[in-house]
C-alpha cells in the first residue's frame, strides 16, 4: 500500500497573507502633525482667533434666531418666541402680491447688476495690462479705485445730486433743448441708475484682483503664441483668459451667491415711494415689515426663504462651474 504524498508549493508561490496585515494607524499619525504643527505656529493660529469669534458671535450665532419665523415673536417677550405657529408666516408671504412684486424687481437688479458689473473689471483689467505707459497705468488705477472708498451715503448724495431736475444731467439736455426728467422720481430709469452707480463705484476695485492674477501667466505662453503667428487679440483669448479664469470663476460663484442680497443700503437711499415698483427690493421689504411695522416673524420668514434661495444659487453655481469648466469655489 502506498501513500502518496503531497509536495508544498515554493515559497513564492504562496498567498500572501493579507488578512494578518495591519493598515498603519493614519488618524492618530495626523493627529499628532496637527498638534506638532500646533505646538510650533501657535503664535500665527492665534490670529484667527479673533475672526473666528466674529463670525461665531455676529454670524452663526443669530441663525438661532431664525425659529421666530415659525413662532410667534412679541416685542419684550421671549428672544425665540411666544407661540409655535408652523408655517403661518410663510403661507403668508407667498401669498402675498406685494412680496412677489418684489422678488421680480431683485431678480431684475441682480441680473441686470451681475449682468453688466461683473465683465466690466475684467474688461478693464485686460485694458490696463496692455497699458505700458507706468505713469497713464497709474492715473487710470488710482482714477477707477476712488469711488470704491467713498461711503454709500456720498455716492448716493453724489447720485441724486447729479440726476436732480436742476442738476448737471438736466442742464446738459437743456443745452440740446430737450425738457428736464426726473431721473429720481421716475420709476423707468432707476434700475439705469442703480446699475450704472454700481458700476462706476466697483469696476475700478474689482480689477484689483485680475491684475493679480495676470501677473502669475507664464511669459513664455505669450512668446509661444508669437512665434505661432497669434495676433494680440488671439493672444488674450487663449492665453490671457485661461490663465485669469480660475480667479473669474471664484467671483462669480460668490457674486451669484448674493445674487438675492441687492445692496440694501444703496437702495434704501437712492428710491422713494414713487418708485416702489421697480425699485423695492426683498431688502428693503424686509426693513420696512420688520423694523418699521415690527412683523419681525413674517420678516424673518422672508429672510430664511431669501437665505435659502441664496444657498441654492452658489451651490448650484459651483457643482455645473466643477462639471463643465474643472474650476470650482470648493
Amino acid at each position: 500500500m502506498s501513500t502518496s504524498t503531497t509536495s508544498a508549493p515554493p515559497p513564492g508561490t504562496q498567498d500572501p497573507p493579507s488578512k494578518i496585515r495591519r493598515r498603519p494607524a493614519r488618524p492618530v499619525t495626523a493627529r499628532r502633525g496637527w498638534r506638532r504643527a500646533l505646538r510650533r505656529d501657535w503664535q500665527l493660529y492665534s490670529l484667527a482667533v479673533l475672526p473666528l469669534l466674529f463670525f461665531l458671535v455676529f454670524r452663526y450665532l443669530p441663525m438661532i434666531g431664525n425659529v421666530i419665523a415659525f413662532r410667534r415673536f412679541e416685542p419684550g417677550g421671549s428672544i425665540l418666541g411666544e407661540q409655535w405657529v408652523g408655517l403661518r408666516y410663510v403661507r403668508m408671504f407667498l401669498t402675498d402680491p406685494t412680496f412677489w412684486q418684489v422678488f421680480r424687481n431683485t431678480l431684475w437688479l441682480g441680473g441686470l447688476t451681475l449682468l453688466f458689473c461683473f465683465p466690466i473689471p475684467i474688461v478693464l483689467a485686460l485694458l490696463l495690462n496692455e497699458v505700458r505707459r507706468r505713469s497713464l497705468k497709474r492715473f487710470v488705477q488710482s482714477v477707477s479705485y476712488l469711488p470704491h472708498f467713498l461711503s454709500i451715503v456720498i455716492v448716493a448724495g453724489i447720485t441724486m445730486q447729479m440726476l436732480a431736475t436742476d442738476g448737471p444731467v438736466n442742464h446738459v439736455l437743456d443745452w440740446f433743448g430737450h425738457d428736464p426728467v426726473r431721473f429720481i422720481q421716475e420709476p423707468g430709469w432707476f434700475r439705469t441708475i442703480y446699475v450704472g452707480s454700481e458700476i462706476w463705484q466697483t469696476a475700478g476695485w474689482g480689477t484689483i484682483l485680475y491684475l493679480a492674477a495676470l501677473t502669475t501667466i507664464d511669459e513664455d505662453l505669450y512668446e509661444a503664441a508669437r512665434i505661432d503667428g497669434a495676433s494680440r487679440w488671439r493672444q488674450i483669448w487663449h492665453v490671457t483668459l485661461p490663465g485669469i479664469r480660475p480667479t473669474m470663476i471664484t467671483l462669480l460663484i460668490l457674486n451669484i451667491g448674493t445674487f438675492m442680497a441687492v445692496g440694501f443700503e444703496k437702495v434704501l437711499l437712492l428710491y422713494n415711494p414713487l418708485t416702489y415698483p421697480t425699485a423695492d427690493v426683498v431688502s428693503t421689504y424686509l426693513y420696512r415689515a420688520g423694523v418699521e411695522s415690527n412683523s419681525f416673524s413674517y420678516a424673518a420668514a422672508i429672510g430664511l426663504f431669501e437665505a435659502i434661495i441664496g444657498l441654492v444659487l452658489v451651490t448650484g453655481a459651483n457643482q455645473l462651474s466643477r462639471r463643465t469648466v474643472g474650476t470650482s469655489l470648493w
